[in-house]
């Protein structure tokens, strides 16, 4: 069964980019030339295309790039919207560069239910400016006792599967969800966490967490929970998906998973990958998730796993939360940071431009591979393909700041930092979904 993505309806693109290096690894598309949208499509590529009814974009020394693909994005709606809403959230993922995201269950209630889908699905066509699904809950309400009624959500459009937020504690009920979601072709994508090892935990266990006095999530927590469902999926040949890992135990069981063949698929953060719970010294609830900022080794672990193609999916797990949510001491903040309007420049300022990972890796892992693994269309900057892209001035300096997002909220992990890497123009389903004023654009 396919998923479903909804977007809001709105007038289809009609535009010249003219001079942008045109970049897409997947389609090993490297070259200056000119990229011609016709009614959402991609209409031709060129070294000097003509187009007298299309805006043009004067894009000489500006990068365009396949939109980015997010599997793990937390949107708030129903019952959450003080923090986010379909509108807001969709307006941050343009901004970023993104041409589809797929929203987590855990709103309230709970999106477990064939008629709460469809709701969102047509409140959806109204207010998201790009490409949006929805996964669903494994578990009726996230409880862990009770399978939600898979083949009726599948049906309807659902995108897989998730308890995103909880771990699924029975192994059991983790066993009948492969077993019922195997015919239906959607993965099962799945919280890391033992909780009976984690719980009292606010930030990873070690050396700054004891000298800061706080309570420790061990990194044994996420590796182990990890090495069981991994088993489960093998038992029964199922698809599963690993939601942000951050540590390297979780790494090496992930490789084994690889080794014997398990149809497995695995994320990491921009926020795992660039930061380290030394960060927490500052006791900043910004820099509270789960799961936690790990130690250096296993960043430095996460980091050649996404450089090797270990973990072949970036995700933001964009969690936005109210600022007085936030405003709390560390300990009692909720988990969470946003993450859809800094993750490419994040990752392309401290992974790309110093040499470490390369820009291929990076526009991979955020396209071909989350699509790959939901079942999605990979965005390409082919002729005939529908438009999905972003342009990008990737010489841009711009510091983080609260003020400045599309986001209804600032939680960030890079606030004040200097990033490099700006989207100036996304055309998300064929709709311009996002454009900075500085943009050129010429009659």
């Amino acid at each position: 069964m396919a998923p479903r993505l909804v977007q809001r309806l709105g007038v289809p693109a009609e535009v010249l980019v003219r001079g942008a290096r045109l970049y897409d690894p997947a389609a090993g598309l490297d070259l200056i030339a000119d990229l011609h949208v016709r009614g959402g499509v991609i209409a031709a590529i060129g070294g000097d295309l003509d187009a007298p009814d299309a805006e043009v974009v004067d894009a000489d020394s500006l990068t365009v790039l396949p939109a980015f693909v997010d599997p793990h994005v937390h949107l708030r709606t129903p019952g959450q919207e003080e923090s986010e809403d379909l509108a807001t959230g969709t307006a941050a993922a343009a901004a970023g560069g993104y041409g589809a995201i797929l929203a987590m269950p855990n709103t309230d209630p709970v999106l477990d239910s064939v008629p709460l889908l469809e709701a969102l699905f047509e409140r959806g066509a109204e207010e998201c400016v790009v490409p949006t699904g929805f996964v669903p809950a494994i578990s009726i309400g996230l409880t862990g006792r009770q399978l939600t009624e898979m083949y009726a959500l599948a049906e309807r459009g659902a995108a897989g599967f998730t308890d995103d937020g909880r771990p699924v504690e029975s192994a059991g009920l983790l066993r009948r969800a492969f077993q019922y979601v195997g015919p239906l072709g959607l993965p099962l994508a799945l919280h890391e966490e033992d909780m009976t090892l984690s719980r009292g935990g606010a930030m990873h266990e070690g050396v700054v967490s004891a000298e800061l006095g706080i309570g420790g999530y061990p990194a044994i927590a996420e590796s182990a929970m990890v090495a069981r469902d991994l088993r489960i999926a093998r038992y029964e040949d199922g698809r599963i998906h690993l939601q942000h890992l951050s540590t390297r135990g979780s790494l090496e069981e992930l490789a084994w998973a690889r080794s014997v063949g398990i149809r497995v698929s695995a994320e990491a953060t921009p926020h795992h990958l660039l930061l380290t719970d030394e960060a927490v010294r500052s006791l900043d609830a910004n820099l509270k998730m789960n799961p936690p900022l790990a130690s250096e080794d296993d960043r430095l672990a996460l980091v050649e796993a996404l450089r090797c193609g270990l973990v072949d999916c970036v995700a933001t797990d964009h969690a936005p939360h109210a600022s007085d949510l936030k405003e709390q001491p560390f300990e009692q903040a909720p988990n969470g940071v946003t993450g859809l309007e800094t993750a490419f420049a994040a990752l392309y300022t401290g992974l790309v431009e110093p040499g470490v990972v390369s820009l291929a890796v990076i526009v991979t892992a955020m396209t071909v591979a989350p699509a790959v693994a939901f079942g999605l269309e990979p965005p390409r900057l082919a002729v005939g393909a529908s438009a999905n892209l972003a342009l990008w001035d990737l010489a841009a300096d711009w510091t983080v700041r609260s003020a400045g997002f599309r986001s209804r909220s600032a939680n960030s992990a890079f606030l004040g930092r200097r990033l490099r890497g700006r989207c100036l123009l996304t055309i998300a389903g064929g709709r311009v979904a996002h454009r900075l004023a500085a943009v050129g654009v010429s009659a």
